[in-house]
């Protein structure tokens, strides 16, 4: 209803100490129409803020709407007497710095407008990064902390920060953030009693710790009225000199003249509701972002075959000398988080490195769960921490062989992970076709570390997702092929109608044969069916394409994936030593 809205008591209900995002300053206004006519309607909000130390507190209860509200300049300034005001600082009186501003406001002079610039101090501290309209925080995720809203023009109309954010900073400063900030709605009406206002008039009230005032008048009152012009000028200049020059202002030397009248004809009733209130959000002591305060929301994990759990506060301690097991679905999840990637170190153990600056050593059991030692998800921040545990579960199929090489015995093994060993196969037969041709294999380069998110053994989870990883191995190999090149070196006779991987089979035929060459290529031709069958799940080719790429369908899912990784991979590796090997004398 209209009049719920012109009354705002569902908006004046509303705290932005129990929001989720907070303004630090705000200027919006959502008008249409003309002011001075019927139909106009407007929504206008504005937030000034400072934050004050609990020393100034007493002080700061006394500003309000005129003193921190919207019309507040926030720049700095230099007294005669040498005394500087920095753009921080807010001064109650003269030189009485008693509280900080967190967005500071630039005019732009010569080329127009002005900026509105979120305290430095809070990006460094909170360690932000901005992206577009948005201040984001790598270490958790890319989370967005602080965004800007724009207007039409481009010109800023709103700064605001997510409450926790703001708290974490307000306690490390120990600082209590004043809000004060005016709400407006407004209508222009042909008649009040013809209106969905009929029955409202003229009323101020305290409400939700806050003034309401309701306005109702004829727009001929608002804009209309009496008004007068009064004109001098001076009559002792003489235009044809060439050097003019005025004396002193005399009743001889001046004239004038005066005009007055009454502006009418606004026809229409002006409705219009104003709430004014001033708000403080208060920190709660704790700063764990920035200065490092203990968190107490942490989870915790299983740690024995009978579900024990041990709070992850307790892990965090080296000498605990405990390992956790994961569902291999944990590494897919961090995995497709921004900044996060994967390093492999031996066949079955790698690392997930995270935006934080820790990294996850982590190794793969016999029962394909992820095993990790206590103490380095400890270390985690709380929402990765939140991540690995909702992927936890009861110990089974032991630690990992090889990370208890690396972490007990201190002697890694001498293994490879199949990922790392395609992409290296690749790179050598690259490299031995520039040499050998002076010709470039593959059309253009690849993102390595974005490639071996999408390309691992952790894809494989079923026999869609093991087809899809097909698709990308294809995509990453033979979808870069170089065809053009290729052709140049082919014999067949109909080469202008192969494709990539038939021109390349062809290519190394010239050296092995026809039979050795098909027998080579087998995996990469049953990889690219699988790719065609991830297109058409029902098709009843998929078991051949497998079979050709050498997949035994009775082994996991996971360990499918590593095989079909591990015969693409050797399938390159065979290609390039047939092609480039020299004989041995």
């Amino acid at each position: 209803m209209k009049q719920d809205w012109i009354l705002q008591k569902k908006e004046t209900r509303r705290t932005f100490s129990k929001s989720t995002w907070v303004p630090l300053r705000a200027s919006v206004n959502d008008e249409q129409g003309n002011s001075q006519h019927i139909g106009y309607v407007s929504e206008y909000f504005g937030c000034g803020s400072v934050a004050f130390p609990p020393e100034h507190k007493e002080i700061a209860e006394k500003a309000s709407w005129s003193d921190i509200g919207i019309g507040c300049t926030v720049l700095p300034y230099a007294y005669e007497d040498g005394y500087y005001s920095s753009i921080e600082q807010y001064q109650w009186n003269d030189k009485e710095p008693i509280g900080i501003h967190l967005v500071f406001e630039h005019p732009q002079p010569v080329v127009g407008g002005r900026l509105w610039v979120l305290n430095p101090d809070l990006v460094v501290a909170l360690r932000l990064v901005k992206e577009g309209n948005n201040w984001l925080r790598p270490e958790e995720n890319f989370v967005v902390v602080a965004r800007e809203v724009l207007d039409e023009k481009g010109e800023q109309q709103l700064i605001e920060i997510k409450r926790g954010f703001l708290l974490d900073y307000l306690a490390a400063r120990n600082l209590s953030l004043k809000l004060s900030y005016y709400r407006q709605r407004v209508e222009n009406v042909p008649s009040l009693e013809k209106s969905e206002y009929a029955g409202l008039e003229d009323h101020q009230e305290e409400r939700d710790e806050g003034r309401y005032e309701l306005l109702i008048r004829n727009l001929n009152d608002v804009f209309g009225g009496s008004w007068a012009m009064f004109r001098a000028w001076r009559t002792d200049v003489d235009e044809e000199e060439d050097a003019p020059v005025m004396g002193p202002e005399t009743n001889e030397n001046t004239a004038y003249e005066s005009s007055e009248g009454n502006k009418a004809g606004y026809d229409g009733v002006r409705v219009e509701g104003e709430f004014w209130r001033d708000e403080w959000i208060e920190h709660q002591g704790i700063s764990k972002r920035i200065r490092g305060d203990a968190d107490t929301n942490l989870p915790q994990f299983i740690v024995e075959t009978d579900s024990t759990r041990m709070a992850s506060a307790e892990l965090k301690n080296e000498d605990v000398g405990r390992w956790l097991w994961f569902r291999s679905s944990v590494v897919n999840e961090l995995l497709g988080l921004r900044g996060f990637s994967l390093k492999w170190y031996t066949a079955e153990t790698g690392a997930i490195q995270s935006t934080s600056v820790y990294s996850v050593h982590f190794g793969i059991n016999s029962a394909d769960l992820i095993t990790v030692y206590a103490y380095d998800i400890a270390r985690l921040p709380s929402w990765e921490q939140h991540i690995w545990a909702a992927h936890n579960v009861v110990p089974e199929g032991k630690v990992s062989s090889e990370l208890l090489d690396s972490q007990v015995k201190a002697q890694p093994a001498s293994t490879h992970a199949v990922e790392k060993l395609l992409f290296e196969a690749m790179d050598m037969l690259e490299n031995g076709f520039k040499q050998e041709f002076n010709v470039s294999l593959f059309s253009h380069d690849i993102d390595r570390m974005e490639s071996l998110k999408k390309i691992s053994r952790f894809k494989s989870k079923d026999q869609a997702s093991l087809l899809m990883l097909a698709k990308e191995i294809v995509r990453v190999f033979s979808d870069r092929l170089n065809v053009r090149e290729l052709r140049t070196l082919s014999t067949h006779s109909d080469k202008d109608k192969l494709a990539s991987n038939k021109l390349l089979q062809d290519v190394l035929s010239q050296k092995v044969g026809d039979d050795t060459a098909r027998k080579v290529f087998g995996p990469i031709v049953g990889a690219y069916d699988m790719r065609v069958g991830d297109a058409h799940p029902t098709s009843s080719k998929i078991g051949e394409a497998l079979e050709l790429a050498g997949v035994n369908n009775e082994n996991s899912f996971l360990r499918q994936g590593q095989q079909l990784i591990s015969n693409i991979g050797q399938a390159i590796w065979w290609i390039g030593k047939m092609m480039f090997e020299k004989p041995k004398k």
